[in-house]
């Protein structure tokens, strides 16, 4: 029956081909002789699987008493080798029809590559032979659906295309330019197709940096040295909007960007001082706000962070006003006495800035560091002041993106750390607050390894102190 069925499928596609029929007609009954094939071995399978009954075996503990040991022993082979038969057979049964599967595929193939519709522009260049009309009106339509020139409405947070195909975006750098070739593939789980080849020149494009900040003066003078590094000796396209909360230390925050104005010659900073309780959010829509120039690219930062001149291209390249925003993945770094406890004193912090296992971890459910251009963040209504606290106005607005029309760009990047600072989780805090805040001081700290070495130091000293007694008591005796 299965080679019947088998030989009736091909014998359509040789008619269909025969009359000249559509390749759309032809995929069709492709894919239905597909499904014939695969119910066919899921059928024959659950043949083969399903329980032989014999109407003359005898329950365990009914009648077991009546024969011997040997007869069971003859049983239980008969049993053995009934299956291993059953089973080779049905081996055999599954590779005829994968190469029966895979000789329909290749004929199928052919048939796609006798069908040339000339160049379009679309495909490999310099290949004569294209895919057919219905074929590329199929894998268009997939670009359509999928998630390339527009985000989708998904109600989860990932941004999966498992029904349409795979997304490349690719940079190229041309050498000592701050020029890059943007390509974008799509993979529609068929031949591969180049959707878009464009040059992008970054040379003028400006990001305003935007830092809030309380109190905490000695983080900021530390994120103003690598500001000063990076920003206005690297790159020298760099915006910083300071927001800062309160009156407590307020002039020291003047003092130290007098004192990179002064030794740098750099202007190009706004200070926005706010006499109220610090709220990242607030302090965030209130920075995005103060700038009056019109269209620009903003970089959500805070103090503790440690990020390369790369990951401002990055920002740069991951960002577009109207289609994308970015939310890098940052490395953050674990407690330096716990990393280097071995050590007389922690290296400098452009030394501990490794991805290794033991130094730090990807903090994939932080979402405070971003790059999005105003428009957009004004558009989609910025932070929810109702937040109150700690974390939650980060998740909210990365959710609104998600279900919003823009494409959110999210990926770990190699130039971007965050630096380790101890931790306070404030008992006004929400349940849910509080619970974020706690799980990432545990995370915050230190590797699972050293963890455990600390955890479990008084064991791991006595077990060091008997064998040293051991040893003693060995050499004495």
């Amino acid at each position: 029956m299965k080679k019947q069925l088998i030989l009736l499928g091909k014998y359509t596609l040789i008619r269909m081909s025969r009359r000249g029929s559509i390749l759309h007609t032809r995929t069709h009954w492709l894919l239905l002789g597909l499904a014939l094939l695969c119910s066919l071995v899921l059928f024959m399978y659950l043949l083969e699987c399903a329980p032989q009954t014999d109407g003359n075996a005898s329950l365990p503990g009914v009648v077991g008493e009546n024969y011997g040991k040997e007869y069971y022993q003859a049983l239980l082979q008969e049993q053995e080798e009934h299956y291993q038969t059953r089973a080779t057979s049905l081996k055999r049964q599954i590779a005829q029809l994968k190469q029966e599967l895979q000789e329909m595929s290749e004929k199928m193939k052919s048939l796609q590559e006798r069908k040339n519709i000339g160049a379009n522009g679309i495909g490999y260049q310099g290949n004569k032979e294209q895919p057919s009309s219905d074929l590329l009106e199929f894998l268009h339509s997939q670009i359509d659906k999928a998630e390339v020139s527009t985000g989708a409405k998904l109600p989860s947070y990932y941004r999966t295309e498992r029904d349409k195909g795979t997304q490349y975006e690719l940079f190229f750098k041309k050498a000592d330019l701050m020029e890059y070739r943007h390509v974008t593939l799509f993979r529609p789980f068929g031949p591969l197709m180049k959707v878009k080849n464009e040059m992008i020149d970054i040379t003028r494009s400006i990001i305003n940096i935007i830092v809030p900040l309380a109190e905490r003066t000695e983080a900021f003078a530390q994120f103003m040295q690598n500001f000063r590094d990076v920003c206005i000796h690297q790159d020298k396209r760099i915006h910083l909007t300071v927001v800062y909360f309160g009156k407590e230390g307020l002039s020291k925050v003047k003092s130290i960007l007098e004192s990179v104005t002064s030794e740098s010659n750099f202007h190009n900073y706004t200070l926005v001082s706010l006499n109220e309780e610090f709220n990242r959010g607030r302090g965030l829509n209130v920075g995005a706000r103060a700038w009056d120039k019109g269209e620009v690219l903003m970089f959500f930062c805070d103090v503790d962070i440690f990020f390369s001149a790369e990951f401002l291209n990055s920002c740069r390249l991951n960002a577009e006003p109207g289609k994308k925003v970015f939310y890098p993945v940052v490395f953050s770094l674990y407690n330096p006495a716990i990393v280097y406890a071995n050590q007389d004193a922690p290296p400098p912090v452009e030394q501990q800035l490794v991805h290794k296992k033991d130094s730090g971890f990807w903090r994939d459910f932080g979402f405070g560091m971003t790059c999005q251009y105003r428009s957009d963040f004004l558009t989609i209504g910025g932070f929810d002041m109702e937040v109150k606290g700690w974390g939650g106005e980060d998740v909210h607005l990365y959710r609104k993106y998600l279900h919003g029309d823009l494409i959110v760009i999210r990926t770990p990047v190699p130039g971007l750390f965050h630096l380790w600072h101890e931790k306070h989780c404030a008992d006004e805090l929400t349940p849910e607050q509080y619970r974020m805040c706690i799980q990432s001081k545990a995370m915050n700290e230190a590797s699972h390894s050293h963890l455990g070495m600390m955890v479990f130091r008084e064991e791991i000293e006595m077990h060091l102190h008997k064998q040293a007694y051991r040893t003693n008591s060995e050499a004495v005796g």
